[in-house]
């Protein structure tokens, strides 16, 4: 993945009392008869609706004893209607019945809790809603539909009278679903307890298996969890949503990246989505999430997702007439699945009130010429007004994402001349308008906002691996007898050439993520998790869909993109994404703030 391109609602769970049901368009809301003291309960199905197609999301709330397990059972009003992958249960159908049975982490229900459940289905003809429910046998009856039909695709932007905080809640915090300005500030993050236990497996690693990091979902099955894959782990999201709540941690990253003809410039990253799988993109991976990120359970938690990363900006770089462009660029630039796709994400998961997106914007080595800067800055406003997308769905960008380019070049910046000739035309920086990514990251956020984001838009920077530490990390600029040898000798960034990106040797942690550390900047993040490989030094066979780049070869010499150069990566790694344990070391010898 990043690889170099230059042109050289939360549908909160409307409990009602007695015998009143919701049942409009696609929502229904259905209380228990009264007869049954045991079991009682109140489920809300509610559905998004395309030709062919739906996905369901049930929400079931114990409302009479507490519950060790539940079996909740429905019967389809068409026999052409077809449960087709369900989620946080165990789904069967028989003929029009369909049953939906508790997993060992959800079947305990406490009198008054709640569980989210969901499902993918198909229809021809006509897709009735189902209109009784059952949970444990016991009969969930309705009653009368409201006068007014309400919104099927948008959740609630206010916590209603009932629900609203304690009046022990500090006057500053903000009520559940309340967005804030900065969502890092003054916040504790999730840590990774697949990732801390990895990082604690090397020495030394208990010095940062602390940090927060990102959580990747790659691939459909990521959703669920895992338990044979190389490069994720059993944890679905649901686990570590709850995992989350269990720390009291304040914010979760969850990295959404699973595009049709994802990364269409690489192959180490490339998906499980052929570029033409728009449908399944929407209703087997971002309808799931959206259902499990809107259950009301995480309400207090801010999810930030992070939104396709290495996908927008090859529609600039990497088509026809680009040096490098891609037939598969050119697929999905024509087809419009990174658009919509992106747009889709948006509009879905930015429905939530407590989800926070930040959309990948590349970095200042792939975007910062002029011709890339503007051009960019326009399809990400594209992306944001597609599929249902607004602006006011998008909570700010981020940059560097799993890349190496460095925060600052203190001893190489573009406004530096040698002899009367400028930096920018030495080779490393190649006439581009950037060295480093905090300078991008700022002026970017003004096009940005220029292209008609909200001017309160914040930027996150990718910290994880850009630290460049270690005895190689100059401490002053370089000779003046050329730019090359003035650049050169003084630049942090110590790679061979900043269109390489795969594992790259001698690399170093970052700034340890924290909140607003710079103007416009929301937080430095490690998004990556350190030590978790970008792609296979060779081909390895693996059932997780990632193949092999050469990029990721340390022998390999070379392409258009980094101006045929060697590719600077590390030898013997594995598959992108699973552990790479040489790898992590070497990151914290080189870390940059040295570790204590």
């Amino acid at each position: 993945m990043n690889v170099w391109r230059r042109l050289s609602g939360r549908r909160r769970a409307v409990a009602l009392a007695g015998a009143g049901a919701l049942v409009a368009g696609s929502l229904v809301t259905l209380p228990v008869t009264a007869a049954h003291a045991a079991t009682q309960c109140n489920v809300t199905y509610t559905s998004n609706d395309w030709q062919g197609g739906f996905t369901a999301n049930i929400i079931i709330k114990n409302v009479g004893d507490a519950l060790s397990s539940w079996t909740l059972g429905f019967t389809f009003p068409d026999a052409n209607q077809r449960l087709v992958q369900g989620w946080s249960a165990r789904w069967s159908q028989s003929g029009r019945n369909v049953t939906a049975q508790s997993e060992s982490w959800n079947g305990n229900l406490a009198t008054g809790a709640s569980t989210s459940i969901g499902f993918n289905g198909s229809w021809s003809g006509s897709n009735p809603k189902p209109t009784s429910f059952t949970v444990n046998g016991v009969t969930c009856n309705g009653g009368t539909p409201p006068t007014t039909t309400p919104p099927t695709t948008t959740p609630p932007t206010t916590t209603p009278p009932t629900t609203t905080p304690p009046t022990t809640t500090p006057p500053t915090t903000p009520p559940p679903g309340t967005r804030v300005d900065n969502p890092y500030v003054g916040a504790r993050g999730y840590v990774n307890p697949e990732w801390k236990a990895k990082a604690e497996s090397v020495s030394g690693g208990n010095r940062i298996s602390n940090t927060p990091t990102g959580v990747w979902l790659d691939r459909i099955a990521a959703i669920e969890g895992t338990d044979n894959s190389q490069s994720n782990g059993p944890m679905g999201l649901r686990d570590h949503l709850d995992e989350a709540l269990r720390q009291n941690a304040q914010y979760i990253q969850i990295v959404i990246y699973n595009l049709p003809g994802r990364d269409c410039s690489a192959l180490a990253s490339n998906g499980e989505l052929k570029a033409d799988e728009l449908p399944k993109y929407k209703a087997q991976y971002i309808d799931p999430i959206a259902a499990i990120q809107a259950d009301a359970k995480y309400r207090n938690l801010r999810i930030i997702n992070i939104i396709e990363i290495d996908s927008l900006p090859n529609l600039v770089t990497n088509t026809s007439g680009n040096p490098g462009g891609t037939a598969m660029c050119d697929t999905v630039k024509a087809n419009g699945a990174y658009v919509n796709g992106v747009g889709y994400a948006l509009a879905k998961l930015g429905a939530i009130p407590n989800v926070y997106n930040y959309i990948d914007a590349g970095h200042h080595g792939w975007l910062g010429w002029d011709s890339n800067f503007t051009p960019t800055a326009q399809v990400l406003r594209q992306a944001a007004s597609a599929s249902g997308a607004t602006t006011a769905h998008v909570h700010g960008f981020i940059v560097n994402t799993a890349n190496y380019s460095a925060l600052r070049e203190p001893y190489a910046k573009v406004t530096d001349s040698v002899n009367g000739q400028t930096v920018r035309q030495s080779k490393w920086i190649d006439w581009n308008q950037y060295n480093d990514e905090l300078s991008f990251a700022q002026a970017f956020r003004q096009e940005l906002v220029r292209q008609g984001f909200a001017s309160n838009i914040g930027m996150l920077i990718d910290t994880s691996r850009n630290g460049w530490g270690g005895s190689a990390r100059p401490t002053g600029a370089g000779p003046m007898t050329s730019v090359d040898a003035y650049v050169d000798g003084g630049r942090i960034d110590r790679r061979i050439h900043k269109g390489n990106w795969c594992n790259q040797s001698g690399a170093g942690l970052g700034e340890r993520p924290q909140a607003a550390p710079e103007p416009g900047i929301d937080a430095y993040v490690w998004i990556k998790p350190p030590g978790e490989s970008d792609g296979s030094s060779r081909e390895i066979p693996n059932n997780d869909g990632k193949g092999f780049d050469r990029m990721c070869d340390p022998t390999y010499t070379g392409n258009a993109r980094n101006g045929n150069n060697r590719s600077g990566a590390l030898p013997d790694a594995p598959i992108s994404g699973a552990w790479f344990p040489a790898q992590f070391a070497e990151l914290m010898r080189n870390a940059y703030p040295p570790l204590s």
